[in-house]
């Protein structure tokens, strides 16, 4: 279509051309990412060729200090006096050493089969009697086998930063300069590099308490971990993608397949809904309470945020007590005579689906009218008021202005916003329970999202394999979203708002 047809085309029809025109290049947009993987594995290899090499060159080119270096940590800062810089290196090393030789090594090796010694009683021939053996733990192998990983990759880094910093203190004692003392490091630890002081203890947080539990499940995701293999009485064992290829509907539970597409496909559509339906209405809200001549501006505010004095599970459980067969709203329909059975809103699946968005809407409103009105207060009143004297209507300058604006500024909160929904575990659980249960599905109800699946699996039948795979399927959906809309939205770019 020219450029001057779709200038001239309504704005529902621009929507359409642009969402075909996205829909029609993204299977185009899909085949050039995965074209660019092995560009980008070669760019990550390269990366570490040329690490490889810089450390090669400083081998090669550095004295017998420095050489020494390379096996045993800080020497060559200790031969040059930066005592407490080597003194660190050389503990970090013994400390590793001993870690390893001790405990490191054999986790490690033993993540090969996840333990081979069930626990049970093993008859003692000399004492002529059973005795019980407590066996393999799989899963404290698993935990100490990545504990063990993640430290040798510390050591790793411990060691390059080593080679360095003696390969700096030989050219500093070449050049005939000055050493670093402690002091002085403990200043720039204080000043220039407070950065990495600042940094330290939130990174060590992190990995701790973020990176090791995500490393663990995925790998969980590859065993047969559910209660028939539960430790410390059983052992449980690497499958490979045997739980991928069941949750896809390739193993022989055909109906965990088609739970997983059905809740999949859920998931995404409460989620959309329930973004965008927060997201417009409480931008509407938020207009029609700042426009010129409505009084008492701030006594309806209060009255919105009233929901969000009231914690939301006390919310959603009064809801749910209230929606139900018994409750208060079919009881009272009922005395009137509107209604001769009660309204399933939590009991049949088609209503249910629609009562959670209608109640997510009376509980996140309030959310979105509070931030787009501060964005409201913002926007320069001299652009409505140049877009008022060339004839510009309220809806041009709601679409030309407010709506560009207001987007500009919330996208990252929208893109948050989605991924929540994708995993709104309260509204769901708290006000249908994932309800109602079917046959149809595999331990699922109408209303499961993917998270209140895998809290039923997990917490019902502890199935914790199958638990993993679809924590994984939902992280990878959230980092796909984030990423690709979050790099095509104005507030990704640089600059100001234009």
């Amino acid at each position: 279509m020219a450029d001057l047809d779709y200038l001239a085309s309504s704005p529902v029809r621009k929507w359409r051309i642009r969402t075909g025109n996205a829909l029609r290049a993204l299977p185009g947009r899909t085949a050039a990412g995965i074209r660019s993987l092995p560009r980008r594995a070669a760019s990550l290899f390269g990366g570490i060729r040329r690490g490889i090499l810089s450390l090669g060159l400083i081998f090669l080119r550095g004295d017998f200090a420095t050489k020494l270096s390379f096996l045993v940590m800080g020497f060559g800062c200790l031969r040059r006096r930066r005592i407490a810089r080597g003194l660190f290196y050389l503990l970090f090393q013994i400390g590793f050493w001993i870690f390893f030789s001790t405990v490191g090594f054999g986790s490690i090796a033993s993540l090969a089969t996840l333990g081979d010694t069930v626990a049970g009683e093993v008859w003692n021939a000399e004492k002529g009697i059973f005795e019980y053996s407590a066996g393999d733990n799989s899963m404290l192998i698993l935990l100490y086998g990545v504990v063990s990983i993640l430290i040798v990759l510390l050591h790793t880094g411990v060691w390059i930063s080593s080679v360095r910093v003696c390969r700096e203190s030989e050219l500093i004692a070449r050049a005939g300069g000055k050493m670093p003392r402690l002091r002085d490091e403990v200043t720039a630890l204080a000043n220039g590099e407070f950065h990495k002081t600042l940094l330290f203890l939130p990174t060590l947080a992190v990995i701790v308490f973020t990176v090791l539990p995500l490393i663990f499940m995925i790998l969980i995701a590859f065993t047969d971990y559910d209660r028939f293999h539960m430790p410390p009485g059983n052992l449980f064992s690497w499958v490979g993608l045997e739980n991928f290829r069941a949750i896809f509907g390739l193993g022989e539970n055909a109906l965990l397949g088609q739970t997983f597409r059905s809740i999949l496909s859920w998931t995404l559509i409460w989620a959309a809904i329930a973004t965008l339906s927060n997201y417009l209405f409480g931008m509407l809200l938020a207009l029609l309470i700042s426009r010129r001549g409505i009084r008492c501006k701030k006594l309806f505010r209060s009255v919105f945020v009233t929901t969000i004095a009231v914690p939301q599970f006390v919310s959603l459980m009064f809801m749910r007590n209230l929606l139900s067969d018994t409750g208060l709203v079919n009881v009272f329909l009922t005395q009137m005579g509107w209604i001769t059975s009660p309204i399933p809103f939590l009991t049949d699946g088609t209503v249910a689906k629609f009562t959670v968005l209608a109640v997510n809407m009376w509980v996140g409103i309030p959310y979105s009218m509070l931030i787009t009105t501060g964005i409201l207060l913002n926007i320069p009143r001299d652009l409505y008021e140049a877009s008022r004297i060339d004839g510009a209507s309220p809806m041009m300058q709601f679409r030309k202005i407010t709506l560009p604006y207001v987007l500009y500024v919330t996208a990252p909160y929208l893109i948050t916003q989605f991924v929540g929904n994708i995993n709104n575990f309260n509204v769901i659980w708290l006000l249908s329970g994932g309800g109602p249960m079917t046959g149809e599905y595999y331990q699922a109800g109408r209303t499961d999202l993917l998270i209140t699946w895998l809290y039923r699996i997990t917490t019902g039948e502890q199935n914790y394999k199958l638990a993993s795979v679809i924590g994984i399927i939902t992280f990878a959906v959230c980092a796909a979203f984030s990423l690709i809309v979050y790099s095509r939205t104005t507030s990704a770019g640089e600059g100001d708002f234009g």
